[in-house]
């Protein structure tokens, strides 16, 4: 009996995570990659001496990837080291306000408690209740296919409703605890980077905090592309096909079924087709318009999560006041995320991250060399030129040099920037955006663009525009219960 033929387009952690679980189970799987190496935005470079890894940087909830290895009777450490960073990572509010977020919880609370009395014992207080929501979002929801509210209705999700604050705004919960403005824009961040304002994100995502405080922060040893490589080599075993510098130009689809799918060069047929593309350039480029189950209308309504303008920059000297991560937040974040969500527009008084690699990592920049990766969150949908670029990169670089008292600019020996131009270009990338849609509360679960086409019967979607959401761990996440939607539909 002929295996079931099964076409993946795109190789991002969702793709790759479907292709090997699919395999597994007996499927003829071909994943197609528009670029000339798999990894989607999580690719990497070389340049001059230095190693880029492209997109994500952080390493956060280490049992998802785990998780995933054991699938396939494999551990993380059969393909690569994880160092844990201590400190996690450092906020720099101004001159000479540097706080670094130490790995041990005590020492945690001791910080804490130096820029807010009485803070640590609350911040116990505050994890202790996001523990819960990790365990109910990480456990009980997030591997769930979201294809309607029957799915979540059961006595226990019922009796945790008010507990996960699914209901309430995470700026508000937020501020039960802490006042400090310091301390509300360190336990903010991964909000304004990963989704949307505080004021607009349920509280149930403070699940975040908990990952990132207690759970830590995490390297791969020799940068995040080693993940990528890691789940290659898991999906090549299992015997899938990755082709790259195939870019899909069309879905083929017949009486509402699809036939397979059209690249530059050649036909590839299909019994099953699953997008881990962008899941609004798949919808209005390769379907054909009666096959389209969100039309332009929908996709101009949603909220979606930040784009990025990146700079990766090489130095022909170390700056000693860098950790491996850095967040620049001496200006006012609330003004910040105003500028991304409620008034789109170039950032005033930009917020942004610095990951400085080679302080854990010798092999991403030359001896005696600084590898780094500087991120400003904004809007997507903006126009990008390169004089918008310039201007932003004179901005960061100054105020580098104005808080860390270095001076940088004169020992910059290599500089590439990226932004919405360039995720349209790469990845297709509705609106040139980073992340995916954002997870506002009426973009929650069952409320997400669906995981399974309405309109072709054997079209599924997977990725950060999907369940369960934007980032790494979620990507993973949804590329496995793509796997499952697919085993469940070719059943007899």
């Amino acid at each position: 009996m002929a295996q079931t033929k099964v076409v993946i387009i795109g190789s991002g952690f969702a793709g790759l995570a479907a292709a090997s679980c699919l395999a597994q189970q007996g499927f003829e799987v071909t994943v197609l990659e528009k670029n000339s190496s798999p990894g989607g935005r999580a690719r990497k470079f070389h340049a001059q001496g230095y190693t880029f890894d492209m997109g994500p940087s952080w390493y956060w909830m280490p049992e998802v990837f785990e998780s995933f290895f054991n699938r396939f009777d494999k551990s993380v450490a059969d393909y690569y080291e994880l160092i844990r960073l201590d400190p996690s990572y450092q906020m720099i509010f101004g001159h000479g306000d540097f706080v670094h977020i130490p790995a041990g919880f005590q020492e945690l609370q001791a910080t804490f408690d130096r820029m807010e009395p009485g803070s640590g014992a609350r911040l116990d207080q505050f994890l202790k209740q996001a523990a819960i929501k990790y365990q109910a979002g990480m456990q009980d929801m997030v591997y769930k296919p979201s294809h309607h509210l029957g799915e979540f209705i059961n006595l226990k999700t019922l009796k945790g409703v008010f507990t996960l604050d699914i209901f309430k705004s995470f700026d508000k919960h937020l501020r039960k605890y802490f006042h400090d403005r310091r301390l509300i824009q360190m336990l903010s961040f991964p909000i304004l980077f990963l989704g949307a304002s505080a004021k607009d994100t349920p509280a149930l995502y403070s699940l975040m905090n908990y990952a990132d405080l207690k759970l830590g922060t995490w390297y791969p040893k020799g940068g995040m592309y080693r993940i990528v490589e890691a789940m290659v080599a898991q999906a090549r075993s299992l015997g899938v096909n990755i082709h790259c510098d195939q870019e899909v130009r069309q879905i083929q689809v017949t009486k509402g079924r699809a036939q397979g799918v059209l690249t530059q060069s050649q036909h590839w047929p299909a019994d099953v087709v699953l997008a881990g593309a962008d899941y609004e350039h798949v919808e209005s480029q390769l379907l054909a318009p009666e096959y389209r189950t969100y039309s332009p209308k929908y996709w101009e309504k949603r909220t979606m999560a930040p784009s990025s303008l990146i700079y990766y920059v090489g130095l022909n000297k170390p700056l000693p006041n860098l950790e491996h991560h850095n967040l620049f937040f001496d200006e006012d974040l609330d003004y910040h995320s105003k500028e991304i969500y409620d008034n789109p527009c170039w950032p005033t008084k930009p917020l942004f991250y610095v990951c400085a690699t080679s302080k854990t990592d010798p092999t991403a920049a030359p001896p005696g060399h600084e590898n780094i990766f500087i991120l400003i969150p904004v809007a997507p949908g903006l126009e990008d030129t390169q004089e918008v670029r310039d201007r932003y990169f004179q901005v960061v670089i100054k105020r580098m040099e104005n808080l860390l008292g270095e001076e940088i600019t004169n020992h910059i020996d290599y500089c590439r920037s990226y932004a919405h131009k360039d995720f349209v270009q790469d990845y297709h990338a509705f609106k040139g955006n980073a992340y995916g849609l954002a997870n506002t509360l009426k973009q929650t679960a069952v409320l997400k663009p669906k995981i399974r086409s309405r309109k072709v019967k054997n079209l599924f979607f997977t990725g950060q525009l999907t369940v369960p959401g934007p980032g790494v761990p979620p990507s993973l996440i949804s590329g496995q219960v793509a796997a499952g939607e697919i085993a469940k539909f070719t059943q007899p």
